[in-house]
């Protein structure tokens, strides 16, 4: 995995004989449909839970696969291509917010010289994950690849190359200021 052009083996070593225990663990040998088919509902659960769009997260899902199998050999020799995938799966969902806001900007110009009110009355679930959307990304990534995609602190860590403790702080503030909105939203109704 290049960054900022550098490779990373660290991370991402070669195969050992930890593979039966961690999900992300693929032996060289696996096959690149044997990959997907596992780890496909879960990278659209994660990019579903960081852009709240489903049409987009089977897309950015998708495109992550799309460069996975372009490098699979290369991919399937790293000890752990689930982490690799969930990175690349980030940045892409990253890239496509980055591009959303840009969007909603260039709205909010229009919107503004129509001055028509919006209807917004999401159900709890929809409440919930609008709040997670509003977290720092950082927090909100930590957050999604924690409830939504069942990583480990370690793991967690690894895909977004932090410190496990730095995952942790993340975890907590998100919390926090996710269960401040519901709070708030609830007091307010």
């Amino acid at each position: 995995m290049r960054v900022r052009g550098v490779r990373r083996e660290a991370t991402m070593a070669r195969p050992t004989d930890s593979a039966d225990a961690d999900p992300q663990v693929v032996r060289a040998a696996e096959p690149f449909d044997t990959f997907y088919t596992r780890e496909y509902p879960q990278m659209v659960s994660v990019v579903y839970a960081l852009t709240g769009q489903r049409w987009a997260a089977e897309e950015l899902a998708q495109e992550a696969f799309i460069r996975a199998y372009r490098s699979w050999e290369t991919v399937s020799g790293y000890d752990k291509p689930g982490a690799w995938l969930r990175r690349v799966t980030i940045n892409l969902a990253r890239s496509h917010l980055r591009r959303r806001i840009t969007e909603a900007k260039a709205m909010a110009l229009v919107a503004l010289r129509q001055r028509t009110p919006l209807e917004t009355h999401p159900d709890n679930a929809e409440e919930l994950w609008a709040e997670v959307r509003g977290l720092p990304r950082r927090q909100r990534e930590s957050f999604v690849l924690h409830y939504v995609d069942g990583l480990s602190i370690g793991e967690i860590a690894e895909v977004l190359e932090v410190a496990e403790t730095t995952v942790k702080t993340h975890l907590q503030r998100g919390r926090d200021s996710v269960l401040r909105g519901l709070g708030e939203e609830r007091w307010e109704s």
